[in-house]
Parts: C-alpha cells; structure tokens; sequence
C-alpha cells in the first residue's frame, strides 16, 4: 500500500474496531505490501486492510472459517466480532485473532511439512472455487508480452522468464498429476509460529493445482519431509513460481517493498540455473 494511503488505512482500521466495542488507541504496521496488516492496541486484534476494490476479502473469510470447523492449521478471525468483511472510507477491513509469536520463530521443515500436509487433508474435503494455478502464469507472461507494463526488463531476461514458463509448465501439465484446492502461497512468511502451532495466513491466494505447486513456495527442505510428491514435478513447480514473482516484481505497479532488487537477484538464479541446465530443461530451484 502506497505511503499516501497508509494513514487513511490506519484510521479506517481503528475506527471500524472501536465501532465493534473494541479498544483500538494505537496500531502497530506489521505488513505492508498490497494490503496492510495491523496489530490493534490495547484489544488485540489483528486488523487487514486493503482498497475497496479487493473483495478477494470475502472469499478468504468464508474459507479461514471452512478451514477452522475442518480442524486445519490456520488463523482464525477475531471470536470478539461478527466474522465479516467490514468497508469504511475506500477500504475492506477484516478482524483476526492475534497470535504472539513463540520460538523458535522458523518452524522446523518436518513440522513444516506436517503443517502444509493437514491443511491440503482439510482442503480436499472443500468444494470451493478458486483460480486455477495456471491463471498465474497466463498473467506472468501477459506482463512480459507488455513492454510497457515492464519497461525496465531487459529482452534476453524476458526471454528467459517466458521460456521457463513454458518449459516448467509444460512439465507440470503432464505430470503433475491430481489436483485440488492449494494454499496458493504457503512461504515462512505465511505461517505463524503460536502456542496452537504452526498456523498458515493468507487465505486470499487460494488456487487449484497439484500439491507441489504449494510446496514450490516453502523452503527445500520441507519437500524432503512430505509424502509422495513427484521431484520432477516439483523441481518444475519451483523454478515456474520463481519465474512468476521474478516477472511480478518488475511490473512498474509493483508495490513489494525492496521488490526490484529481489527481482535481480532472482533472475540471477535462473540464469544460473538455465546455464547449467541447458536451454528447455526445466532446472532445480
């Protein structure tokens, strides 16, 4: 969220909390990127605010409340307030429980691992629409298509993202095996450390797709603990989900903090990658 907005946000979180019986005098940033993520004080709350137009909001209360009644790890909205999408002055604000983070503050991989697997069991019994993986793809190479939209991306890195994206979705297509209901971004980022566990946050990037695609997101070593995953797959699944937030992060909209310069680090990675690989091999993360 652009600086110019963030104060605007920060008010419309508190005020919203207060209208509800709960005590919000100060707020603490924990977050920021295309959404806000507040800590309310002294109720305790955590506050998500993102514009009006994101009603991806609605979807990820009505799934974290599936999630929770199935028993998988994840966060849960405030049990304070009605579980709802609450809108005031352009933005959508959603209420959560706060969980203070206990250590160690990196979850173990074979902990990790356990996590990811109970949350897919508990997805697998949902039917709930969501996009499928490749959506994501198909925005990723619209973006390199648009000179535009990337003025800053040079032709032969353009051309190696694109090819990527081809050659590791290519793979993924014919083996990627049964699909389901994913995460959609399960990073460390993504997962709480707190007294009731391992907890995943960041509902809104719900996909369809094959487990390893979740598993691309999480550090290496949690794909050596989970079951019956495909390595060729899931080799193809991180070097395509490497290759889309290297394409996001050169989009002129982008709004991650740092994003451009993790961008070339990324794109050093798959140079390297492609270059002791070959040219249409999909290569190792």
């Amino acid at each position: 969220m652009r600086a110019a907005e963030i104060a605007r946000a920060v008010a419309a979180a508190t005020s919203t909390a207060s209208s509800l019986g709960l005590t919000a005098d100060d707020a603490t940033v924990l977050n920021n990127s295309n959404k806000l993520t507040l800590r309310l004080l002294p109720c305790d709350v955590l506050a998500r605010v993102a514009p009006v137009a994101q009603q991806v909001a609605r979807f990820e209360v009505d799934l974290a409340q599936r999630l929770v009644a199935a028993g998988c790890p994840v966060a849960a909205l405030d049990p304070r307030v009605e579980p709802r999408v609450h809108e005031r002055d352009g933005f959508v604000i959603t209420l959560w429980t706060y969980y203070p983070p206990v250590p160690p503050h990196e979850v173990p991989p074979a902990d990790f691992a356990a996590a990811l697997a109970r949350l897919h069991a508990g997805m697998r019994t949902l039917d709930v629409p969501a996009p499928h993986f490749t959506e994501r793809v198909a925005h990723a190479r619209e973006l390199l298509a648009d000179h535009d939209r990337t003025p800053d991306l040079a032709d032969a890195d353009r051309a190696l993202l694109d090819e990527t994206l081809r050659t590791a979705g290519r793979v993924i297509a014919e083996r990627g095996g049964a699909e389901q209901l994913l995460h959609g971004e399960p990073h460390p980022g993504n997962l709480l450390t707190t007294e009731d566990g391992p907890l995943f946050i960041d509902l809104e990037t719900c996909c369809r797709g094959p487990v390893a695609f979740d598993l691309a997101h999480a550090p290496e070593e949690v794909g050596e603990h989970y079951p019956g995953v495909d390595r060729e797959v899931l080799r193809a699944c991180r070097q395509l989900v490497l290759a889309i937030i290297t394409t996001w992060r050169w989009d002129r909209d982008d709004q991650l903090p740092d994003g451009r310069r993790l961008a070339a680090e990324w794109l050093t990675r798959l140079r390297a990658a492609r270059a002791h690989a070959g040219p249409g091999t999909p290569t190792e993360n």
